[in-house]
């Protein structure tokens, strides 16, 4: 298992720093750990706010790496636990690397781990345009690039088509994307059910409002579903694997229709992943 994480892992990244269009310039061991275990790298995070490399507000984009990077977790993730690889690797390789956690609930006050994700994701959608405007007023860049996780893959779209941000996004790549939304028939089965109970898809999980944003069929994804999804200006590259137990049918993170838009499949560039 851990062979087959640090594979996959690895593959995406690569796969990431294509369309970022730039390779690695520098080895991984050169600069910050690398760490590819996602378990041992949330044990890591522990109570830490951010990555290793992650939120230099002293750093300056170069003219190889023009772009601040923003990485964009998932639910249930936060700065830290999602990005422990991905920031050091970025960082390692001579980018501005910034992270949010955005989607953090009233319920968490107390709690030394916060669990981002979990909130409206209209909500979240205007922290990232928040913090989005922060990093490009400290690196003076114009644009930034975003790489998501899961519900980052799909958040960050609510702020670029409906709160301004296409013009300030250039790439826009997502891993384990659910553009048709996330559960297929199980999460349709629980829309049924609970709409016998007077729960809508919105509110499907009570705690996690963005659970049910996500389902389906919502509201949420109704809005997200209709017009041009792929915002004219902004590269997308969507990277998903055919293995994906969260988002199901992993199909639903392919997105065809648009010259903006790519999809990779990770087993294409890696057949045994």
């Amino acid at each position: 298992m851990r062979v087959r994480l640090a594979a996959g892992l690895a593959v995406a990244a690569m796969v990431v720093a294509a369309a970022l269009n730039a390779w690695p310039a520098r080895a991984d061991g050169a600069g910050l750990k690398v760490g590819y275990n996602f378990l041992q790298n949330t044990i890591a995070a522990g109570t830490k706010t951010v990555a290793p490399g992650e939120n230099d507000w002293s750093c300056k984009p170069t003219a190889a790496h023009p772009r601040p990077v923003v990485l964009v977790h998932g639910t249930a993730g936060n700065a830290a636990t999602n990005w422990w690889t991905y920031a050091a690797l970025l960082h390692n390789n001579g980018y501005c690397v910034y992270a949010l956690t955005y989607g953090v609930v009233s319920q968490e006050a107390a709690s030394p781990v916060k669990f981002g994700g979990i909130g409206d994701i209209v909500t979240s959608a205007k922290q990232l345009k928040t913090f989005v405007a922060k990093v490009l007023a400290s690196t003076g860049a114009a644009k930034v690039d975003i790489v998501g996780h899961s519900q980052g893959t799909l958040m960050p779209n609510y702020y670029v088509r409906f709160l301004g941000g296409a013009k300030f996004v250039d790439h826009y790549i997502s891993l384990a994307p659910l553009w048709h939304g996330e559960g297929g028939d199980q999460l349709a089965q629980l829309a049924a059910y609970g709409a016998a109970y007077g729960f809508h898809a919105d509110n499907l999980v009570p705690v996690c409002g963005a659970c049910g944003q996500m389902a389906a069929g919502s509201a949420f994804m109704t809005k997200m579903r209709t017009g041009r999804i792929a915002a004219k200006g902004v590269n997308y590259t969507n990277i998903y694997t055919r293995y994906d137990d969260v988002v199901i049918p992993y199909t639903s993170g392919i997105q065809t229709g648009y010259a903006n838009m790519k999809n990779v499949l990770l087993q294409s560039v890696c057949a045994n992943d």
